[in-house]
């Protein structure tokens, strides 16, 4: 007799003489399906959570790798922000206080003269402009002079000890030879906490 001919005449409700063959398939179908509902009960959820594990873990990974590059050259960061720290000194240094507005507007008035410049406007602003921790004061100017003398006056006015810098420059030409310079010079003050706080309670 056939597997298939077993199997049609087999008495379900008597599985203890089933024949070998058949409790063999029966056998292989049970285990089939268990494991079959395992995947879509249990392993699909331990799977995904297995990926997720992995892809944390080389989350993990990189960022260790980033941490231990940072630690290594750590040293190096710290002479870097010291040269940083040392430069920004150094700029505050060439930062005017109130004091010394008044002398650095007479300074560049005295570059422009000693250069031969005739000044026709020179004329600082009202009100200082307030930045982050410093303030600037804008002079509007126009001076008459030849190119050469305009050109020594702006090397001058990089040579002063403290930051001066030229802006909305135009230059057209003049009487006689000469040329008319239209330019803002931008004087630099540094706020300190008091001036701060004071420009913060007013703005």
């Amino acid at each position: 007799m056939s597997l298939l001919d077993e199997i049609v005449h087999v008495r379900f409700s008597e599985p203890g003489n089933w024949p070998k063959a058949v409790k063999v398939c029966a056998l292989a179908g049970l285990v089939g399906s268990i494991i079959l509902a395992g995947y879509f009960l249990d392993w699909t959820a331990q799977w995904a959570a297995l990926d997720q594990a992995r892809t944390r873990e080389a989350e993990l990974k990189n960022t260790y790798v980033l941490r231990k590059r940072s630690a290594m050259n750590l040293d190096v960061l710290r002479l870097q922000l010291a040269d940083v720290e040392q430069t920004l000194r150094t700029l505050l240094t060439q930062l005017s206080d109130k004091s010394e507005l008044d002398a650095l507007l007479v300074d560049i008035n005295r570059a422009g003269l000693g250069r031969g410049l005739q000044f026709e406007l020179f004329k600082p602003a009202a009100r200082e402009i307030i930045q982050d921790f410093y303030a600037e004061l804008p002079v509007t100017f126009r001076a008459t002079g030849s190119y050469h003398d305009i050109g020594a006056f702006a090397s001058d006015l990089a040579l002063l000890p403290r930051i001066v810098t030229l802006h909305d420059i135009e230059i057209i030409p003049g009487h006689n030879h000469q040329l008319v310079l239209h330019a803002v010079a931008k004087t630099y003050r540094y706020l300190d906490e008091a001036s701060a706080e004071l420009n913060e309670a007013n703005p």
